[in-house]
């Protein structure tokens, strides 16, 4: 990918910030590398990468473009919804999602939408979802109810709760890219900046993915045996009415 050379004025002040010269070859001419306690690290996987700054997540997800080995670093200003951002690039990339799995401290009403947008109109499989615990705690009246009502169709979707801070996004495509979003950000705007990457990383994809589906497993709270109705009055009784 070529580097995109775009700038917006963000009005972002950084400081002025200097770095002293640092020696970065602790491991000397490479003579105790074999037999010493310590060792080089591997030097990881090559990835073509981009550094672009965007404030509008439609526009970067029209202008990424993310082939396989390559990655780009983003920074975002505080009017970026991320949220927005998964639903722009999967529909501007016609990508048929197999499974994507989530991790945000909390998300709003609209991303909510965006995600059912993706459920409905066939682009997403199967979706999964970890939130906070602070999340459910302050939305368990108002949108953990509208969350299982928007996305519990089909069985399709399952939604996690438990002590988390994690931001990451990741899912794989029917053509086989595996994709993951990883970063400060969470689903919806906090007028903050923001960071985050994008990765075409299948060894990335895999370790996200085991993780996230242990604490999937352990902390569920949709009963899969239990359908249709039946599942919704479960819900409802147990966890807004007790």
């Amino acid at each position: 990918m070529d580097k995109m050379d775009i700038n917006l004025d963000l009005d972002v002040d950084f400081g002025n910030i200097q770095l002293p010269n640092f020696d970065l070859n602790i491991f000397g001419d490479g003579s105790e590398k074999k037999h010493g306690r310590y060792m080089k690290p591997h030097r990881p996987e090559t990835f073509k990468e981009s550094e672009v700054m965007y404030d509008n997540a439609q526009k970067l997800a029209r202008e990424l473009t993310l082939d396989k080995g390559e990655r780009a670093n983003v920074i975002v200003s505080g009017s970026f919804i991320f949220g927005d951002f998964i639903e722009a690039y999967i529909v501007h990339h016609n990508a048929k999602v197999k499974h994507m799995a989530i991790s945000t401290l909390s998300l709003s009403q609209d991303n909510i939408d965006s995600l059912h947008n993706l459920l409905e109109f066939g682009y997403l499989d199967q979706l999964d979802m970890i939130i906070s615990v602070y999340f459910f705690a302050h939305e368990r009246n108002v949108l953990i109810p509208y969350m299982y009502e928007k996305l519990d169709t089909g069985d399709r979707f399952q939604l996690a709760v438990c002590a988390t801070h994690m931001k990451t996004c990741h899912f794989e495509t029917l053509g086989g890219k595996k994709i993951v979003i990883h970063g400060s950000a969470n689903l919806r705007s906090s007028n903050n900046i923001e960071q985050f990457t994008i990765e075409e990383n299948p060894a990335l994809y895999d370790f996200y993915e085991e993780t996230t589906q242990k604490i999937v497993d352990r902390h569920k709270t949709i009963n899969k045996a239990v359908r249709g109705d039946h599942l919704w009055d479960t819900i409802t009784k147990k966890k807004f009415n007790d």
